[in-house]
């Protein structure tokens, strides 16, 4: 991991710094007179290339990751507020992935080639193919402007609005961010299903006698959720990292609407710690899921060969 997270490192720096736009004009403003020499050597953009990535390497690896061009303070204080918004986002979303994705899949899976598997199915395809933005300007027309039931953006904090506060203002994020990847799910959990319930000693369940819930539920369910476990530690990884377009339509702060935000105004500290602070967080995630996948197939083993 430490070697991908130090790739990672070095390809958001050289991505972030050939952005086309100088941030010392911006800083400057476009009327201003002043020296921009001055400027830039402030903001120490006239190191060279490698000068850069190196002081940048040297100190993201003792948790140092610059200071804002253009608020003030540290990147860490500036982001660390908004990390908790980004994962109470990607955690209800992945929520609506899971409660409606991993039913679908296993009713599916049940009267595979019917027409309730092809509605299913189908209906899956479509979310699949809507984009995130589109989905999310289709519920706030029917919940917000037509029905009134939810907010058209924002959010609320459970220490702010308490729990119902916050489920009003996280509820048409995580359904527009959620319901594609419940559709993946549903996909995912039928051919995951299918494979289980074509197994010998689910032949034999049912020739025992045993009842069709019990042999759906107690014995395919359980082999059929362990590449479903993988594929929900991969959705949230995205999800952690793909909440931009979220959460700048529902007024979102969380990181992403940060990482745009700064983008515009070229405050290149600020993306590059924000990119650097999600991808290590995914980067963790998915060897959690590595370790975790060990514990539920006991077929799997991470031990040395001798």
């Amino acid at each position: 991991m430490i070697p991908t997270l130090i790739l990672v490192a070095i390809l958001v720096f050289t991505v972030v710094n050939i952005i086309p736009g100088d941030p010392a004009l911006l800083a400057m403003g476009m009327d201003a007179v002043g020296d921009i020499d001055v400027i830039r050597e402030r903001l120490g953009l006239d190191r060279s290339f490698v000068e850069r990535l190196g002081l940048f390497l040297f100190n993201a690896a003792q948790g140092d990751l610059g200071d804002s061009f253009f608020l003030g303070r540290s990147v860490t204080e500036a982001i660390m507020p908004r990390i908790p918004v980004t994962l109470s986002l990607a955690t209800a979303a992945l929520f609506v992935a899971l409660v409606i994705g991993i039913p679908l899949g296993i009713i599916s899976s049940l009267k595979p080639n019917s027409p309730l598997d092809t509605g299913i199915m189908g209906t899956s395809l479509l979310g699949i193919s809507i984009p995130e933005f589109f989905l999310g300007l289709i519920l706030m027309f029917i919940f917000v402007l037509n029905w009134r039931i939810f907010p058209s953006g924002g959010y609320t904090a459970l220490a702010d609005g308490g729990f119902t506060g916050w489920l009003r203002s996280i509820t048409l994020p995580a359904l527009a961010f959620g319901l594609g990847q419940a559709a993946y799910m549903a996909r995912m959990m039928r051919s995951s299903m299918l494979e289980v319930l074509n197994q010998d000693y689910i032949v034999t369940a049912r020739a025992k006698g045993q009842r069709e819930s019990v042999v759906v539920l107690k014995h395919a369910l359980r082999n059929a959720l362990l590449p479903t476990v993988t594929a929900a530690g991969m959705i949230y990884a995205l999800l952690l990292g793909g909440a931009f377009i979220t959460e700048s339509l529902f007024r979102i702060p969380g990181a992403g609407s940060l990482i745009i935000s700064s983008l515009q105004r070229r405050d290149l500290p600020v993306v590059q710690g924000a990119l650097l602070m999600v991808s290590t967080a995914i980067l963790l995630l998915n060897l959690l899921i590595d370790i975790l996948y060990a514990f539920l197939d006991p077929r799997v083993r991470y031990e040395k060969k001798k």
